[in-house]
């Protein structure tokens, strides 16, 4: 067998996303994680690839736009080599405006749109009326609809990336030597490596509770009202979600904070209700002192990379993280953003 080029801890979607793109270069690569592909917090349910805000524009929005508009080549890429659909479309999303004052913001937003952008979506304010029965409950009458947000299917998702690496020759294996560059990409687990390193809180792991229903709602925005995402799937279902949780007992357990989501979910969305509930689910997703992602050269490994901290936006963000991270380990290019860099969290 050839070299390995680069070693790849964790295969969560920062993991698994890195590595197509450095094996799509010709890298040699294999991916290493104990509990195998998806298994933590990117296993999940929901996959809201939503923008932020059109406004006060900086490096994080904007790497973050960039990435949500090379998402759909890279999910096409994605399952046209592997076989396997990931779930995506870009769809838009679905808001309630609340009050006079949020209709005069969301109206200014949708001039900032327009340039901030560059014409490649839009945020419009619509009356609810227009939209019909899935348009959220909403005080005023009218929502925000932006066409730049995108769902897909988390767990689906690695099981596409999975799929595709395996036909580069990729091995995704649970136990490996290091060998060539090494990437380490193990979420929860590395944070708490080096909170206990350095003596401080360099990251930590946020509880989320989701669920699925059963509700084929069809080619639809998804809704976020409430705090709550309503996002429907290709399957005929629908996820709900999430909770962020910074205390508790068990990482893995559903309980009445679930139920408080579904019922917001309800409210906001009344076609949903009387819906079955066909999963309910729990997991722990990595969230950096600096709210941002972690990329570049490891703290605690000299000569060797991190890419984690990617709490609610690690979806939407990941295929422009794997390009940065591949012009990094295998051409020496760095254009990391300095708010994403591990310093900012140290």
């Amino acid at each position: 067998m050839a070299s390995i080029d680069i070693t790849i801890r964790g295969a969560g979607i920062f993991g698994l996303s890195i590595a197509w793109v450095c094996a799509r270069r010709g890298a040699k690569v294999q991916v290493v994680d104990p509990n195998g592909p998806g298994a933590g917090s990117s296993g999940g349910l929901v996959g809201a690839l939503a923008p932020h805000v059109p406004e006060n524009w900086n490096a994080k929005k904007a790497f973050q736009f960039d990435s949500l508009m090379l998402a759909e080549p890279f999910w096409r890429d994605v399952e046209a080599a592997g076989g396997v659909s990931p779930g995506y479309a870009r769809l838009g999303r679905l808001q309630p405006i609340l009050d006079d004052k949020a209709l005069h913001l969301a109206r200014a937003r949708e001039v900032s749109a327009r340039s901030l952008w560059q014409g490649a979506a839009d945020w419009s304010v619509r009356p609810s009326a227009e939209v019909g029965n899935w348009a959220p409950a909403s005080p005023t009458g009218y929502v925000i609809h932006d066409t730049l947000t995108a769902r897909m299917h988390p767990r689906r998702a690695c099981a596409a990336l999975s799929a595709a690496l395996t036909t580069l020759g990729t091995q995704i294996v649970r136990e490996a030597e290091d060998a060539g560059q090494v990437l380490h990409a193990t979420g929860v687990h590395d944070l708490a490596e080096l909170s206990r390193a350095f003596g401080k809180t360099v990251g930590n792991g946020v509880k989320g509770q989701a669920a699925l229903l059963r509700f084929n709602a069809g080619e639809v925005p998804q809704i976020f009202a409430d705090a709550v995402h309503i996002v429907p799937h290709a399957d005929g279902t629908v996820a709900i979600g999430s909770t962020s949780e910074r205390d508790y007992s068990d990482p893995n357990t559903t309980d009445s904070v679930l139920d408080d989501v579904l019922d917001r979910a309800t409210r906001a969305l009344p076609v949903l209700h009387g819906a079955e509930v066909i999963e309910r689910w729990a997991g722990v997703r990595p969230r950096s002192r600096s709210r941002a992602p972690m990329l570049g050269d490891h703290p605690l490994h000299p000569g060797q990379f991190i890419a984690n901290g990617g709490f609610k936006i690690g979806f939407g963000m990941a295929p422009k993280i794997a390009q940065v991270m591949a012009d990094l380990m295998l051409e020496g290019r760095d254009e990391i953003p300095e708010d994403f860099r591990p310093e900012k969290s140290l």
